[in-house]
């Protein structure tokens, strides 16, 4: 058991079953918007294994709900009564589990250890300004101060990592998918992206100006599920000059042989027509299209993480 707790302390019950970011600073936000005192817990360090990244959140309420997760499901409960206490006496904490803990009846299954800080939110403008640049696809983030028990909004950061005597957490807009073609593939893609809770914009056609430079982010994939190559020409140009973190399209090798030639002709490098994911998809040769629409959200994930995401 952790710490000793005070019989009148409400017993810990899910409130939202997410591990989105997003969600749970929202989560927290309302409980403040409320009037009812929220703890926010960042897994700040990891030894050893870990099921979930630096960064990852939990939000609970004094009065016992709770959301988000620090590892697999196996602390969530304990945590959230410890976070109980910190939302009610406004004091922050920090709570080693794993190995080395003096918690010895909590083991984490993976082996390491975490190390979590319990912050007490005593505002909500923090909260409010992540979410904020995020609804408007701009990237945030948050720095806890461990000492001064202090947390402030931080315009787009690098990584999530800790700085000194603080731990920075970062945050990225949802993925957006943005899906180019006229088939079956794409209203199955469409279908799985929605989902999976991505952000999605499906253009069926083909023309050139279907796709437009706004549409697209560094928070932005493209995929183009066009069977005509020349359909396609006009958005893979548009993609290329982006700062799309991923672009995919359908074909062959013999297609996309003949793809890059004709990008060649209309000058672009070798390093830009380099940037496509040609065939498209993380495991080749999908027939069918939901093989294919599961194989580019693998794909796009993939390379999500790779790049850095929180």
């Amino acid at each position: 058991m952790l710490g000793k707790l005070d019989e009148e302390l409400p017993v810990p019950q899910l409130g939202l079953l997410t591990d989105d970011a997003e969600k749970i600073l929202d989560f927290a936000r309302g409980a403040l918007q409320s009037g009812i005192a929220c703890a926010l817990v960042t897994l700040v360090d990891i030894r050893g294994g870990a099921a979930r990244s630096l960064g990852a959140h939990m939000a609970v309420r004094a009065d016992g709900l709770f959301c988000g997760f620090v590892s697999g499901g196996c602390v969530e409960a304990a945590v959230a009564a410890e976070a109980i206490q910190v939302a009610r006496a406004g004091s922050d904490r920090t709570l080693v589990l794993g190995q080395g803990s003096k918690f010895f009846d909590i083991v984490l299954p993976c082996g390491g250890a975490i190390t979590l800080a319990i912050h007490a939110l005593r505002r909500s403008e923090p909260l409010d300004a992540v979410l904020a640049s995020l609804a408007s696809r701009k990237r945030a983030g948050l720095r806890y101060d461990a000492k001064a028990q202090t947390l402030e909004f931080q315009e787009a950061t690098a990584a999530t990592a800790g700085v000194q005597d603080s731990f920075i957490t970062s945050y990225r807009p949802t993925t957006r998918l943005v899906l180019c073609g006229r088939s079956i593939e794409l209203k199955t893609t469409t279908i799985v992206a929605e989902a999976v809770g991505y952000d999605f914009i499906a253009l069926d056609g083909g023309a050139a100006e279907t796709l437009r430079p706004e549409h697209l982010d560094e928070d932005s994939a493209v995929a183009l599920l066009h069977h005509d190559p020349h359909r396609e020409m006009g958005s893979l140009e548009i993609a290329l000059e982006s700062k799309a973190f991923y672009i995919g399209a359908l074909g062959s090798d013999r297609t996309h042989s003949r793809r890059c030639n004709e990008l060649r002709r209309r000058g672009f490098s070798d390093a830009s027509i380099a940037r496509i994911n040609a065939p498209i998809g993380l495991f080749p040769k999908a027939r069918d299209a939901r093989s294919l629409a599961l194989s580019i959200l693998a794909d796009v994930a993939s390379r999500r993480m790779k790049s850095g995401a929180h």
